[in-house]
């Protein structure tokens, strides 16, 4: 557990292993390496892999800056996280990406594909839907979210951090309706040209299965799994399998 400036902010990660392929590990909104991938830090294979775990700017130990949400923001995170692997010498490595991580990892391998190796995204999104306005507003007040998910963010951010962070990123995230077909990146789909693997939950209620369908369409030679009971949380619900799952497409 450390921190290097990138990008003129001081990035906090962690890492684990002394395997000769490089994973960094991309969290989800207001998410850190430490409360988003417990079993993946834990269990991934350590002799094969040197895993990477990052907090994005704004969230968990990389505060200052509070986090905001320009409208360039997931762009600013695929700069941050490639900047961040670079500064820690990996040439090249591949990118697990969960929710908004996923995203991230996408506009990474799109804009970077000489150093990505390989690309996992699940609970991710390219496109922004009126459905998903209306399921973002459904989170946008944390005092309704389930004790088990609230408390280690509460305990992360304090309480008042938190609620505000949490509703400036429904804002944040619902502009992108405002662009043609709500996209937020799906342009860039095409040029990702390394072995690409997305996993879905079927019974995620943040992120609709049509969302994986359209990026496993326009990422070409990607693979996609149906997980029938995951949702969105399957990297960690299910981290025996998903692990297996991940590895085996990693080697």
């Amino acid at each position: 557990s450390a921190k290097i400036q990138v990008n003129g902010v001081h990035l906090h990660y962690q890492q684990t292993g002394e395997g000769s392929h490089a994973v960094l590990l991309l969290p989800g909104m207001l998410g850190s390496g430490q409360t988003d991938f417990g079993p993946q830090l834990k269990s991934m294979n350590k002799q094969l892999f040197t895993i990477v775990a990052w907090d994005p700017r704004g969230y968990g130990q990389s505060i200052p800056p509070s986090r905001d949400f320009p409208p360039d923001f997931f762009e600013r995170d695929a700069k941050d996280a490639v900047d961040l692997m670079q500064a820690l010498k990996f040439k090249k490595f591949s990118l697990l990406g969960w929710s908004d991580g996923g995203i991230t990892a996408l506009i990474a391998a799109a804009k970077y594909p000489a150093l990505i190796h390989k690309l996992v995204v699940w609970g991710a999104n390219a496109s922004v839907t009126q459905e998903d306005v209306r399921i973002y507003n459904g989170i946008r007040d944390v005092s309704k979210w389930s004790e088990k998910v609230k408390k280690p963010l509460e305990e992360m951010y304090g309480q008042k951090y938190f609620a505000k962070t949490c509703e400036a990123w429904v804002d944040g995230i619902s502009r992108f309706t405002e662009k043609a077909g709500g996209s937020i990146c799906q342009e860039l789909l095409p040029d990702i040209k390394c072995p690409t693997f997305i996993i879905h939950g079927v019974k995620d209620p943040l992120v609709p299965q049509p969302h994986a369908e359209y990026i496993h369409k326009h990422i070409k030679g990607s693979r996609l799994l149906l997980m029938p009971e995951g949702k969105h949380n399957l990297h960690l619900r299910f981290a025996e399998d998903f692990n297996r799952e991940v590895e085996d497409f990693l080697r």
